[in-house]
């Protein structure tokens, strides 16, 4: 017996730890809130917009993104430079008698305006594609943080559900441990069942305090999306209607995902750039033909016997290219926009495919959650009564106390399994949508009727 009651303390003693180090952490969230209030996903939602470093970056690529079209305009708008070339000059000519010192400057100014230049015409148009792309983008890490914060605060959830079963699971060992102990003290109890009951003791507390480790870890992971503590979160109410997708809009969006999937028409954007680009190449092959207008200023600061002298001239013409032999280069940098636009057109093909199958799962998803759930509701019912029935069994002798311990397991087990089918119908219907394209805000806004305090 000794021994068992030492480890029992053991255990205890990690116990009251783990409880002293959440008791900390609730502390801390609890600063972060509002008194008496609990954030929903809707709050949580806000404050991961304001503050997700992935979304701050997509929005600061996307910024990037916008600045092709800028430069792509540029090449056909006037290029003008000045210079200017100050320079000492020492003339020791065998022709005038001595050495002459002088300053002398020289200033230019050139512009140049593009007459014909398919090649900047193709990039304009490459540069207003390059823009929707980035707005395609930036729309995709926009859905992603919606489904990272919804899978985050469900996830956190579940977990304090999971805990709320071992915790419940752990008080109701105490009280079979401390019935079996009275049992088998007073010899009505044979060692075997004792030591059951020791062991499932045992088992509770462990799974208590990884069902602790495990709340604490995936707060930590909606922290990162907030950038800060985490307030206590709304929980999903026992009772409440979890709204189920019909089967024909289920169809409907698993059918649309290949055409209206972000991903895809991201995919098709970048198709369309790709192409684009063997048009600018391409482009290199013809001639161009610029305005082109030079302003240039000389002068010599000569103060000795010879004087000085200026020169000025301008000059207005157009300039002729025509481009004959590169080495084979632009035909090379052809060949190379055709293979980069084979693969653009692989992606968009995996795109639609993968666009396919996250639609599907997402639906069996939400189709096998949704059965799940119902099915673990009546399994819920039938477990508390069996419970019941166990109890009132090993009352009048007809069952063990090894019965009770199993019956209390299996009920403890139907609550975790039913909360994790909830969840999983919830997240299942959000990714259902994401992969047809259609996921929005409201369709987080609405889940905060069904979060309690």
């Amino acid at each position: 017996m000794k021994p068992r009651t030492m480890r029992t303390y053991t255990l205890l003693a990690a116990l009251q730890a783990a409880i002293g180090c959440s008791a900390t952490w609730a502390q801390v969230a609890s600063a972060a809130a509002p008194t008496g209030t609990t954030a929903r996903l809707g709050q949580i939602l806000e404050m991961a917009r304001a503050s997700d470093a992935q979304l701050a970056a997509a929005r600061a690529a996307a910024a990037a993104g916008r600045e092709k079209l800028p430069q792509a305009k540029a090449a056909n708008l006037p290029n003008v430079n000045a210079t200017f070339n100050p320079r000492r000059n020492r003339d020791g000519s065998t022709e005038y008698p001595g050495t002459r010192t002088f300053n002398a400057y020289s200033a230019v100014i050139t512009a140049n305006q593009a007459l014909f230049r398919p090649a900047n015409w193709a990039g304009i148009e490459q540069a207003e594609l390059q823009v929707l792309l980035a707005e395609q983008q930036l729309q995709l890490s926009e859905q992603d943080l919606l489904l990272r914060v919804a899978r985050g605060y469900f996830d956190v959830l579940q977990a304090q559900d999971e805990l709320a079963a071992a915790v419940a699971q752990r008080d109701a060992m105490v009280q079979q441990l401390a019935q079996a102990k009275r049992s088998f003290e007073v010899g009505t109890l044979p060692i075997t069942d004792f030591n059951e009951a020791q062991g499932r003791h045992d088992l509770a507390i462990a799974q208590e305090i990884a069902g602790r480790n495990e709340v604490a870890s995936k707060q930590r992971v909606l922290e990162r999306y907030i950038a800060g503590p985490l307030p206590a979160l709304a929980r999903l109410g026992e009772n409440a209607k979890i709204l189920v997708i019909d089967a024909p809009t289920q169809e409907r969006l698993v059918s649309d995902a290949p055409r209206t999937a972000l991903q895809v028409a991201a995919a098709q954007t970048t198709l369309a750039v790709a192409e684009k680009e063997i048009k600018r190449r391409g482009a290199s092959h013809y001639p161009t033909l610029d305005l082109v207008g030079t302003l240039r200023s000389d002068k010599n600061l000569n103060f000795g016997q010879f004087g000085g002298s200026q020169t000025r001239e301008l000059s207005l013409g157009v300039e002729l290219t025509i481009p004959i032999y590169q080495g084979g280069a632009v035909s090379s940098r052809v060949r190379e926009a055709l293979a980069d636009r084979d693969r653009a057109q692989q992606e968009l093909a995996n795109a639609r495919r993968e666009a396919t199958l996250d639609a599907q799962q997402a639906q069996l998803g939400v189709q096998s959650g949704a059965a799940l759930t119902q099915a673990l509701r009546q399994a819920l019912v039938s477990s508390e009564t069996q419970l019941r029935s166990t109890q009132r069994g090993l009352q009048v002798g007809v069952r063990t106390r090894v019965d009770v311990l199993n019956a209390e397991q299996q009920l403890f087990a139907t609550r975790k399994d039913l909360a994790a089918a909830r969840y999983k119908t919830l997240i299942s219907t959000l990714q259902l949508k994401a992969a047809a394209g259609t996921l929005a805000d409201t369709d987080l806004l609405v889940l905060d009727p069904a979060l309690g305090d």
